[in-house]
């Protein structure tokens, strides 16, 4: 059993859909980021970094917190979603280092910075859209090669990489409103993983209520 400790962010959706994809019995510990209850004592316990999300093992007696870490680990926990040795294996963890080092960071400035920011910088803006704008034409070209960011075959980096693209483009419609629209294969990549049961069910993780889930 899996005890997840998450919230409804592009972070804390990647090891629910992994969970779900894995097939991996979890129970969901909301941790309410907008009532800071990530600095609640419990919780800095399990992720000293007060960052979502964080799981606990107990089959294995193991807490981690990072979501590269946890999607990285529950991939070899289940022999799921990560090949186990070689090129192809290097090369799926890159991308999922793409995300954590790029994707996250750049769409969360951006995300700040147009929509959350008291005072509106244009220059702080402008800089992170282009630079959102510069990973997303990365990720096209990725996917203009490969059906998946990671292989031919689906992994642990799109589950990475996917809820971050859906909040970017759902949150900043007026700036990234037609990304899809003029990314063709990131637009076929999308529709393909936002039907997958997994990925649905993952990416509403905290929409009912928390309790046991396989």
């Amino acid at each position: 059993m899996i005890d997840l400790y998450t919230w409804k962010t592009p972070n804390g959706r990647k090891p629910a859909i992994a969970l779900e994809e894995m097939h991996v019995d979890y129970v969901v510990h909301p941790v309410d980021i907008g009532r800071d209850e990530q600095f609640l004592p419990n919780f800095v316990a399990l992720s000293p970094n007060s960052k979502i999300p964080a799981i606990v093992d107990q089959e294995n007696n193991m807490t981690l917190f990072e979501s590269g870490a946890i999607l990285q680990y529950l991939a070899d926990k289940t022999g799921r979603l990560l090949p186990t040795a070689g090129a192809a294996r290097y090369t799926t963890l890159q991308w999922l280092n793409w995300q954590i080092g790029g994707v996250g960071p750049m769409f969360g400035q951006l995300g700040f910075f147009a929509n959350r920011a008291k005072e509106h910088i244009p220059l702080a803006v402008n800089r992170y859209l282009t630079e959102s704008n510069r990973l997303l034409d990365v990720l096209e070209q990725r996917l203009s090669q490969s059906a998946y960011a990671g292989s031919d075959d689906y992994s642990i980096a799109d589950i990475a990489i996917y809820p971050w693209v859906v909040a970017a483009i759902a949150s900043n419609r007026t700036l990234l409103g037609d990304a899809r629209a003029r990314r063709p294969a990131m637009d076929r990549w999308m529709t393909k993983l936002g039907e997958r049961p997994s990925v649905i069910k993952g990416m509403n993780v905290l929409e009912t209520p928390a309790s046991a889930k396989s």
